[in-house]
C-alpha cells in the first residue's frame, strides 16, 4: 500500500540491479517513478546501470503510487484475504475500509497515461516545428532503441527492417510503479483501449500481479496526434528472465 513507505530489502536491491543490467542498453527519453521510497530506489538502481541515462532526472509522480489499502496496510496479505472473505468478496476486488476502489486506482492510471500521451504528442510537434527537421515517425531521424527481450516475447516484438529489436520512436519512457497499480493500468489498456495482447498470453497471466521488477513493454501509436484513440500493442507482460 501507500501508508507504509519502507525501503527495498537486500533482495529488492539485487532484483533492481538485475533489472538495471537487463535494461542497460535501452536508451530512454524520460523516466517516471512512483514517489514511494521502494519505487524511487528501484528507478535509481535501473538508471545507475544504464549506458545512456545515468544522469537522467527521475520525475516522481503520486499518480503512480500503489493502491491504497486503508486498514489493511502494513499487514500480511493473509489478513486482507480474511477481510475479503468475511465481506463475502474476492480479494483482488475487495476494498478495505479507508482503501481505494479499483475504479479509483484505474482513474489515476488513466490520468497518468493521458498525460504521457500528451507529452509524446508535444514532443512530436516540437520535432516537426524545427526548420528542415523531418519527423521521427518518418524513420529518417530520431533514436534507435534496442530492447533486450526479443527471445522472450510474442510475435508482436517490433523491429526495424533487418535491424533486429530496434525501432524509431518519438519517446521511450520508463515507468516504475507497483504491482496492484500496474495490474489495474493493464486492465484499463485491455478493457477500455482494446490493447493488442501477445497471442500466447493466458487469462491467468493477464490478471496476475507482476513479480518484483517484472518488465512490461507497450508500443503506443497516436495516429495524427489523436489522444482519444491510441493504438496499443503489448510486446511482453511481466517479463522476469533477468531474475
Amino acid at each position: 500500500g501507500q501508508g507504509v513507505d519502507e525501503p527495498l530489502s537486500a533482495t529488492g536491491f539485487r532484483q533492481a540491479d538485475a533489472a538495471g543490467l537487463f535494461l542497460s542498453n535501452v536508451k530512454f527519453t524520460h523516466v517516471f517513478s512512483s514517489d514511494l521510497l521502494r519505487a524511487k530506489q528501484t528507478a535509481a538502481a535501473i538508471l545507475a546501470k544504464n549506458r545512456f541515462c545515468k544522469d537522467f532526472e527521475i520525475k516522481y509522480d503520486a499518480r503512480l503510487r500503489e493502491r491504497k489499502y486503508g486498514v489493511a496496510e502494513g499487514r500480511p496479505l493473509a489478513d486482507l484475504k480474511a477481510m475479503a472473505k468475511d465481506a463475502g468478496e474476492q480479494c483482488p476486488s475487495f476494498t478495505p475500509s479507508g482503501g481505494e476502489t479499483l475504479d479509483e486506482v484505474r482513474e489515476r492510471a488513466r490520468d497518468f497515461f493521458e498525460f504521457l500521451c500528451q507529452l509524446a504528442v508535444e514532443l512530436e510537434q516540437k520535432e516537426h516545428g524545427k526548420p528542415g527537421a523531418p519527423g521521427r515517425s518518418s524513420g529518417t531521424s530520431g533514436e534507435q532503441f534496442v530492447f533486450p527481450w526479443t527471445n522472450h516475447c510474442s510475435e508482436a516484438e517490433p523491429s526495424s527492417e533487418g535491424g533486429g529489436s530496434s525501432m524509431v520512436l518519438d519517446a521511450n519512457i520508463l515507468v516504475v510503479s507497483h504491482g496492484a497499480y500496474m495490474r489495474n493500468w493493464i486492465g484499463y489498456f485491455v478493457s477500455d483501449l482494446n490493447c493488442t495482447l501477445p497471442a500466447n498470453l493466458t487469462k491467468s497471466q493477464l490478471s496476475s500481479v507482476s513479480p518484483n521488477t517484472g518488465v512490461s513493454h507497450f508500443i503506443i501509436k497516436l495516429g495524427n496526434g489523436n489522444l482519444l484513440k491510441p493504438e496499443i500493442t503489448c510486446v511482453c507482460l511481466n517479463q522476469d528472465s533477468h531474475l
